[in-house]
């Protein structure tokens, strides 16, 4: 199977911004910036890890992080307390009954960081090698609505070595608290880009030579028999209850199956998406230690 071809390589005054901390905190005199609108979301984080990352990562603004009154100690609490102080971030002592009326997650686990949105990134910019060189490794969920599956891909995915990951603009899931705290931070060490349409997006990528492999449990091609250890490439996974979309199948370099040897039909797309990135992952790493 041959890989796609690679492409040829008077302003008004504006008002100043307010200065900001180091990391992402706010100066004083200022407050907090007024929130941001995003079309991914992440603006509020619950769960302790979710929140940790957040502020260990820095790559947003955290505006305020809400902590629940008489919990017992914890490593976690601690360090996000010390993290939040180092970045000049507000942390509010409140009963436990406000954080829960405030929480959209069924155990927020007693803290609560308010922050800027996750910004989306275009979709060129996820196709650039690394700072190492490496060829991009994208996931594209197209079309998961449920959000701890989402967060579920996402925390697996990141850890499989995952850099970006393309959502389309309708008929998916966004970083919600829920995919946040399932994701257990992983939402902070990942690029996203969001698409008007998943096909199309898949052509795009084609041309910026990516190579796009979908996920279907039907067909006979093993995911095993590809080789994935090597370029840039895109795992496709589609939606919980129909998998890839038609137009999204053909646009794919290819279709795939992980091999089942039970009885049930097929996977949870989670756990699907995450055995597929961890076949990339393990190609790649088996690449690296022949050269």
């Amino acid at each position: 199977m041959s890989r796609p071809p690679r492409p040829p390589g008077g302003a008004s005054r504006r008002r100043p911004e307010p200065r900001r901390g180091r990391g992402g905190g706010t100066d004083r005199r200022h407050g907090p910036p007024p929130q941001v609108r995003s079309e991914l979301g992440g603006d509020q984080v619950e769960g302790r890890r979710a929140v940790l990352e957040l502020l260990s990562v820095g790559r947003r603004t955290v505006r305020r992080v809400l902590v629940a009154e008489d919990q017992d100690p914890s490593p976690q609490l601690d360090r996000i307390e010390e993290l939040a102080a180092r970045l000049r971030v507000p942390v509010e002592t409140v009963p436990r009954a406000r954080l829960d009326s405030q929480a959209r997650t069924e155990a927020p686990q007693g803290v609560i960081a308010l922050a800027r949105p996750v910004e989306p990134v275009a979709l060129e910019e996820l196709c650039k090698p690394d700072r190492r060189g490496d060829p991009p490794f994208l996931l594209v969920a197209a079309g998961i609505t449920d959000p701890r599956n989402l967060g579920a891909l996402l925390r697996s995915a990141e850890c499989a070595g995952v850099r970006g990951v393309v959502l389309p603009r309708h008929r998916s899931a966004r970083l919600s608290p829920t995919v946040a705290k399932t994701a257990a931070g992983a939402i902070e060490h990942l690029s996203f880009a969001v698409v008007g349409g998943v096909p199309a997006a898949l052509g795009e990528l084609r041309e910026l030579g990516v190579w796009s492999i979908g996920l279907a449990g039907e067909v006979s091609q093993s995911l095993y028999e590809l080789p994935l250890g090597e370029g840039a490439l895109a795992l496709v996974v589609g939606s919980e209850e129909k998998g890839l979309a038609p137009l999204v199948r053909r646009r794919c370099d290819a279709v795939a199956a992980i091999p089942q040897h039970g009885t049930l039909p097929s996977l949870n797309v989670g756990v699907a998406g995450a055995v597929a990135c961890f076949e990339v992952a393990r190609q790649r790493a088996a690449r690296r230690d022949k050269t």
